[in-house]
């Protein structure tokens, strides 16, 4: 089944450069473009596409507005951010806003389609060359819901070890190996800790974990 993909992105060469890409793709298929916030929202809510390619940066109604726009009139639609170092601030908030991750603009192709693939099956994606710096940054001064000391408590031991291995970047095969536990057996383990939390992927884990106190700016688990 192709994935339907919505570019929004104000330059149109970057646009241009993103369809040919996508298209050469035999599980892809752009269904529209947008030079613009407002017209990503009224697109996605047209069209409905499975995921926003979605740039920040953009005149009129930025990719940080649109997302929060997009993400709360569809919950089929998935958002996947664009962005550079010097914009971490936006990607941080378009994270809380509901996006499924981000992706540098200087990424190869490779790594652009398979962010697009895994957002677009439901997971999340973080640019690993900025994860820690990203979160740890902006979480420090972020507000802490009222219920995320209950939320923890809910965890088992497990999945309290399981939810910090994500916070920190690490795959399942990569968690699997810290914990000397089967792949299939950390997948049951994410998708039970996703469920207690009410989250929807690993993005919005690693986002409540920092928030929450339980993964220091530093890297550390809070004791």
């Amino acid at each position: 089944m192709s994935i339907r993909v919505l570019v929004a992105d104000d330059q149109a060469i970057v646009r241009a450069g993103f369809v040919a890409i996508l298209t050469a793709e035999a599980d892809m298929t752009v269904v529209g473009e947008a030079a613009d916030g407002d017209e990503a929202v009224s697109l996605a809510a047209e069209l409905v596409p499975d995921l926003v390619l979605m740039d920040i940066r953009m005149p009129g109604m930025d990719g940080l507005t649109a997302t929060r726009l997009v993400m709360r009139h569809s919950s089929r639609t998935r958002v996947l951010v664009l962005t550079t170092f010097d914009l971490d601030a936006y990607v941080y908030e378009a994270l809380r806003a509901g996006a499924s991750g981000y992706l540098l603009k200087d990424s190869e192709p490779e790594d652009l389609l398979h962010a697009i693939r895994v957002v677009a099956a439901g997971d999340g994606v973080l640019a690993p060359a900025v994860t820690g710096r990203l979160i740890a940054a902006f979480a420090q001064g972020a507000p802490v819901p009222a219920d995320t000391a209950e939320a923890l408590g809910s965890l088992t031991r497990r999945e309290h070890e399981v939810l910090t291995l994500v916070a920190t970047g690490l795959t399942n095969a990569e968690i699997g190996a810290r914990l000397e536990l089967a792949v299939g057996t950390v997948k049951i383990h994410v998708s039970a800790l996703l469920n207690k939390l009410g989250l929807r992927d690993r993005v919005q884990a690693t986002i409540f974990a920092y928030e929450s106190g339980l993964i220091r700016p530093s890297g550390l688990s809070a004791p």
